[in-house]
């Protein structure tokens, strides 16, 4: 059988189990066509059902061959496995051939950091004659002052607010809840928001808990919030590979240089694992040349 028919219930899955975008669901896709057409090359059997071990490692062999990154070979290798979890959940396949496929080792990037001249000049663009000018800034203030993922600025219920005493509650990947602490600026811009603008707004439907509206009264988009920082960038002047993740990166990599501890830090951002923290831990040379000035027995002997 073609491998359409599997594809097919493949993205229906993707779609509505996973709820990923069109954009990722497209690039799985792309990479069980190239498994597929890999397999007709070598006239190995095409069923899914027929697929082993040893035919996905000599695929993967092929990638590599063709001097391809190690993080785009990672990417067809989670592709390809989550296909196949799919046909085993689907009862296509009764064994899971991906079970001890390798993924090849990936440096993990450093993200892009702002630094905090930068975060303020960002923030300075924003238009306060305008309502959404108000929004826009208790938005970005919130984000960087708690290091909140775009979804979680996005989805912020007002009773998931304690302003009176510095912390929001957050609800994270996996639904998972934690408390925050926010910064002063950031609970005067959320209250002036909240007391001057949004209270002049009518709430939709199901929106009505929500902090940060848009002008139809929903909850704003994870895109908007993209448009919104990309302009504020673009004004103000820099040039560097800026994403909305970068205020949450900047936030964490701004305290571990103020010396904050990694483990608050994890806290914080809602990491599982400290692994996940260190990525964020961007530090200048400067700051580890004067960390080893300070504490190192030898350095401080040499700074005598």
């Amino acid at each position: 059988m073609h491998w359409t028919v599997y594809k097919k219930g493949f993205k229906a899955f993707l779609q509505l189990e996973k709820s990923l975008s069109d954009h990722s669901v497209e690039a799985y896709l792309r990479d069980i066509d190239k498994l597929s057409d890999y397999l007709v090359s070598i006239n190995a059997p095409v069923s899914p059902a027929d697929v082993t071990l040893q035919h996905l490692q000599s695929f993967m062999q092929c990638i590599g061959e063709m001097e391809m990154a190690p993080t785009s070979q990672a990417r067809i290798i989670s592709g390809i496995k989550s296909f196949f979890k799919y046909c085993l959940l689907e009862q296509i396949c009764t064994i899971n051939p991906t079970t001890l496929l390798p993924s090849p080792k990936t440096r993990r990037k450093l993200p892009d950091v702002l630094s905090f001249e930068e975060i303020e000049q960002v923030i300075a663009q924003i238009d306060l004659s305008k309502p959404e000018g108000g929004r826009n800034k208790a938005i970005l203030e919130t984000m960087y002052s708690s290091g909140l993922r775009v979804t979680e600025a996005i989805n912020l219920k007002i009773s998931c607010l304690y302003l009176d005493v510095g912390f929001i509650r957050v609800i994270g990947k996996g639904d998972k809840e934690r408390l925050v602490p926010i910064g002063s600026d950031a609970i005067k811009f959320i209250k002036l928001y909240k007391d001057t603008i949004r209270v002049h707004q009518t709430p939709a439907k199901d929106s009505e808990d929500v902090l940060f509206l848009n002008n139809r009264g929903k909850a704003l988009s994870r895109v908007m919030i993209f448009y919104i920082i990309k302009d504020l960038i673009m004004k103000a002047g820099i040039t560097k590979s800026i994403s909305p993740h970068s205020f949450r990166h900047s936030f964490a990599t701004h305290l571990v240089e103020g010396g904050a501890d990694l483990r608050a830090v994890q806290e914080m951002l809602g990491h599982e694992s400290i692994t996940t923290t260190e990525i964020y831990t961007h530090l200048n040379r400067e700051f580890l040349r004067d960390t080893l000035d300070r504490f190192h027995p030898a350095f401080k002997k040499n700074n005598i």
